[in-house]
């Protein structure tokens, strides 16, 4: 694990990769500062990352497009499996790297809190508190686009879709209002994430039959519900895009609370993307 953490680790600092993500979450953060803690003279530096917590939509998934997509289509993945690490170490590594890479800018950022006190009166538990979700909020997201280069070996691909998931989980709240609530309308959802299941278990496990028979299995599952309890679906479409989103868990932050429930659910985000990523390995390495 070390030795393939060194190794992208190295090669993120040795291209422009690094040095890109760098400057453009430094020169965003920056420019949210200079908008609201020097222009408008507000104090609240966690306002800042709130307005920089979009930059997210551009930047993760260019960086991750490349962790295991590159790999893919250089059959590089090949060398990976005869090394004597499993794919547990290998996920791990790679993953470590993009969190070190990561932290380099944000160690940059937690310094403003102390600069804007200087000159100010800056709350430092709710500024550190959000700091601390900001790293959350980009580790899973981190997680969600390595894995989706683990799918596919075309970098453009991966960091398209990346940016259109990103995208769609950082509007979800404003896009819930629009959306049916009522019970038809959650119903469709629900079959809609039914299919894309089973697809996910397909492309994770190279089983049709598997990702067919649990996505129709869910499908039915939902419908069951729809006819017998037609009522407790209603509104549950706008629930789910609210719950499922990332960015308005950090916002709490933002707010001043520091929310235990919300590190939870970073950290399982985590851990439950990791492990598909390491699942994706598997299914390469047996094939």
């Amino acid at each position: 694990m070390t030795a393939i953490f060194t190794h992208e680790l190295k090669s993120y600092f040795h291209t422009l990769t690094a040095w890109l993500f760098a400057a453009f979450l430094l020169c965003f953060v920056g420019i949210g500062a200079m908008m609201y803690n020097i222009q408008a003279a507000v104090s609240n530096f966690e306002y800042v990352l709130s307005f920089g917590c979009l930059i997210f939509v551009v930047i993760v998934p260019i960086l991750t497009m490349r962790v295991l997509a590159e790999e893919r289509r250089q059959k590089t993945d090949q060398l990976l499996y005869s090394l004597p690490v499993s794919t547990v170490e290998v996920i791990l590594g790679k993953y470590a790297a993009l969190i070190v890479l990561y932290l380099v800018p944000l160690a940059i950022i937690a310094v403003y809190p102390l600069v804007f006190a200087q000159f100010g009166e800056v709350y430092l538990p709710t500024s550190y508190g959000s700091i601390f979700a900001f790293f959350l909020l980009g580790a899973a997201l981190l997680s969600i686009g390595m894995f989706i280069s683990s799918l596919t070996e075309n970098q453009g691909l991966a960091a398209g879709v990346g940016i259109a998931v990103v995208l769609f989980n950082y509007y979800s709240v404003s896009l819930s209002e629009y959306v049916s609530s009522s019970a038809l309308g959650s119903v469709i959802a629900l079959i809609v994430l039914a299919c894309a299941v089973g697809l996910v278990l397909k492309l994770l496990t190279g089983n049709g039959s598997l990702g067919y028979w649990v996505g129709l299995a869910l499908s039915a599952a939902s419908v069951a519900l729809y006819i017998l309890a037609p009522e407790s679906m209603e509104g549950l479409l706008p629930e789910i895009m609210g719950a499922l989103s990332l960015f308005e868990r950090f916002y709490t932050f933002v707010n001043g609370v520091f929310d235990l429930k919300a590190v939870v659910f970073y950290l399982s985000v985590i851990g439950f993307f990791v492990f598909l990523s390491v699942q994706s390995l598997e299914k390469r390495r047996y094939n």
